[in-house]
């Protein structure tokens, strides 16, 4: 599953959607399992089944992202805004002009705003920015996108003095 999951993002909330695997203790998954070890636990899922709802799901995450160069196009000509959603920790470290660092405050603004607006999420390396967009998009911002590859491909595509880092996990 480590491998599911590192090659397709959205795998873990495309499980829990779908056959609610992976989501708690009792229907949680090892990333040494496989997918038809997954299946047979699970009251015998068919493989097949499983893995065309795994790239289906994925096509559809694929439609959520934009390139950082699209996302900078757009939001240079002002058609929506650019939310970080990186830790305050992150964003006070290193942010792109002009983003926005995603509160509470914010939250609420934008939900009260215009359901209809362009809003492009960032992350730190794309690999979170996924659930977000779907789990705005479940609140009525339809327009809601990711970057692909987060401020990390951001530095390297469209500000390379945009300083790169790397999280250091305890």
């Amino acid at each position: 599953m480590g491998e599911v999951l590192d090659a397709l993002p959205g795998a873990k909330r495309a499980l829990f959607a779908r056959y609610h695997l992976g989501g708690c203790q009792s229907c949680a998954f090892s990333n040494e399992e496989t997918i038809a070890q997954l299946c047979a636990r699970s009251e015998n899922i068919p493989v097949e089944e499983m893995i065309a709802h795994l790239l289906e799901s994925h096509a559809h995450d694929q439609a959520m992202l934009v390139s950082p160069a699209e996302a900078h196009r757009r939001f240079t000509a002002g058609e929506g805004r650019l939310i970080d959603i990186r830790t305050r920790e992150e964003f006070e470290a290193v942010a792109i002009p002009g983003a926005e660092f995603f509160t509470q405050d914010l939250k609420q603004q934008l939900f009260a705003g215009d359901p209809t607006a362009a809003l492009f999420l960032i992350d730190h390396t794309g690999r979170n920015v996924l659930d977000m967009v779907a789990w705005f998009r479940g609140h009525q911002l339809r327009e809601a996108y990711g970057v692909a590859g987060g401020i990390d491909a951001w530095s390297r595509e469209i500000d390379p003095k945009l300083p790169r880092y790397r999280v250091e996990l305890e």
